[in-house]
C-alpha cells in the first residue's frame, strides 16, 4: 500500500462520479461472440430508472445503481481491473453498456444501462480509467520505495572547483552605470551676432559696430577684427577724378593697361619677324 492509503481506513469510500438518472434493462444471453447489440433492447422502455454512483474502496471500483429518492442499493459492479468483463460496450452505440451485477453470496447477472446524454456514457468511462490509472501510479511508486536505485553522488571532489563568469557592468564614478559609448554633446553655440571677415583679409584694428549696437546697451567684444580694405575703400571719401568722371578709374587703369600690353606685343611680334 502507498503511504496515502495506508492512512485511509479499511472501508473508506471515495465517490467519483454521480449521474442523476440512468435506465436498466433486462437483456438475454450473449447472442454470439462478437457482443451485445442495444437495438435488440426495448429502449423505450426501461425495466427500471434510477441513480447511478461509482466509489472506490481501497483497490477496488464499484459501480452502485440507487433510487433517487430513498437511495435503496438495487444492485452493484465490483471492478477489479481494467478493461475488465464486469463493463463491455454494446456493439452499435456508445451510450449503452453491458454490466455485471454481484451480491455477497457471489451470484452475478448482466444486465443492460443506458444514458439519454452521450456526455454522460463519457464521463463514465474516464471515471473508471482514471481510478485504475491513479492505482497503477501508485504501485510503481510503492515499488521504487521499496526498492530504490543508487542514488547519484553530485557532490565536489577533493580540488575540483567550479568557476562561473558573470557579466557585470562596471559603476561609474559618480555611481551610476557606465556607458560603453556615450553620445557626444553637440557644443554651445558661440555665434555673437557678427560674421567674422574672409579668409586672407587684413586686420587693421577694432571694428567700429557703429550707434545700432551702441544704442541697446550691447557690449563690446574685444576681439572683433576690422572691416576688410574693401569696406574700407567703399566708406572713405572719393577723389575729385572720381566725382568729376566716374570712368576716369577705369580709363587711366585702362590706359595704362593697354600701354603696357602694346609694349608687350611690339616685343613679341618683333620675335617672330
Amino acid at each position: 500500500m502507498s503511504h496515502s492509503k495506508m492512512s485511509l481506513p479499511a472501508d473508506f469510500e471515495r465517490v467519483l462520479l454521480v449521474k442523476p438518472e440512468v435506465s436498466v434493462y433486462k437483456i438475454g444471453p450473449r447472442p454470439n461472440n462478437k457482443g451485445y447489440r442495444a437495438a435488440d433492447w426495448n429502449l423505450a422502455s426501461p425495466d427500471w430508472t434510477g441513480r447511478m454512483r461509482i466509489v472506490s474502496k481501497g483497490d477496488r471500483c464499484i459501480i452502485r445503481l440507487e433510487d433517487k429518492v430513498t437511495g435503496q442499493l438495487f444492485g452493484e459492479c465490483p471492478i477489479d481491473e481494467w478493461p475488465s468483463i464486469a463493463v463491455e460496450t454494446v456493439l452499435d452505440s456508445c451510450r449503452y453498456f453491458v454490466i455485471r451485477l454481484s451480491d455477497v453470496s457471489g451470484r452475478y447477472a448482466f444486465i443492460g444501462i443506458g444514458f439519454t446524454d452521450r456526455g454522460d456514457s463519457f464521463d463514465f468511462n474516464v471515471a473508471i480509467s482514471d481510478h485504475f490509472k491513479w492505482l497503477k501510479q501508485s504501485q510503481e511508486i510503492e515499488k521504487e520505495e521499496a526498492n530504490p536505485g543508487p542514488k547519484m553522488d553530485l557532490s565536489l571532489k577533493a580540488g575540483q572547483t567550479i568557476t562561473i563568469n558573470l557579466k557585470s557592468k562596471t559603476p561609474a564614478a559618480g555611481g551610476g552605470e557606465r556607458k560603453d559609448n556615450p553620445r557626444p554633446r553637440p557644443a554651445a553655440s558661440s555665434f555673437t551676432g557678427i560674421l567674422p571677415p574672409p579668409p586672407g583679409a587684413k586686420i587693421t584694428g577694432k571694428q567700429d559696430l557703429g550707434p545700432l549696437f551702441r544704442a541697446g546697451g550691447t557690449p563690446m567684444p574685444a576681439n572683433v577684427p576690422a572691416p576688410s580694405p574693401i569696406n574700407q575703400l567703399q566708406s572713405g571719401p572719393r577723389t575729385g577724378n572720381l566725382i568729376d568722371d566716374d570712368w576716369g578709374a577705369f580709363s587711366s587703369s585702362g590706359g595704362s593697361n593697354n600701354t603696357a600690353n602694346s609694349n608687350n606685343n611690339s616685343t613679341d611680334w618683333v620675335s617672330f619677324s
